[in-house]
């Protein structure tokens, strides 16, 4: 009965004790990729999604005819691509969104990063889950254990029947806790 009572609370505590966050992987404007006029803006669709510490982000575009630029927020808003914090220009990128907080990006071809083609990426702070703390034991008071035994009819003083059947009545009660 006490492992029955172990294992169901060992089945009860699993999903706390191994609670992961898989990390997802956005395609940056959908089926359009990264391109001048994607079909939904690039601020909705930052907007609507939430994103995560480890999420990454796909660029897919034209090798040779753009790039993605990782930018500070003062490059972002003049649309500087002389000072990247890091450029991609493979035509299939993929960036890892590595800490909480927001994240700058921009067309590397300048004509597109003035017509709109950027994007501003906020990352959520990791949260942990809170263990639930496990109900603590209970505690049965020991005079309610000795007053269980029944006094002894031998009048020899020896005790030892009573003494006996407190510490099995006792046991029984440590077992039943379990």
């Amino acid at each position: 009965m006490a492992f029955h009572r172990f294992l169901g609370l060992l089945i009860l505590m699993t999903p706390i004790m191994f609670v992961q966050v898989v990390a997802r992987q956005f395609d940056v404007g959908g089926k359009d990729g990264w391109v001048l006029k994607p079909t939904e803006d690039y601020d909705h669709w930052a907007q609507r999604n939430r994103f995560q510490v480890n999420d990454t982000l796909h660029f897919k575009y034209n090798k040779g005819s753009d790039s993605v630029v990782v930018v500070k927020k003062e490059d972002f808003d003049s649309c500087n691509i002389n000072n990247p914090i890091q450029k991609m220009d493979g035509g299939d990128s993929t960036f890892q969104l590595s800490n909480s907080g927001l994240f700058y990006f921009i067309s590397g071809n300048l004509g597109n990063c003035k017509n709109g083609q950027k994007l501003i990426v906020l990352v959520m702070a990791a949260r942990q889950p809170i263990p639930r703390a496990a109900p603590p034991p209970q505690k049965i008071p020991a005079t309610s254990l000795t007053s269980l035994a029944p006094t002894p009819t031998d009048n020899s003083g020896s005790g030892r029947v009573g003494v006996s059947v407190g510490i099995v009545l006792m046991f029984t009660g440590f077992v039943g806790l379990v």
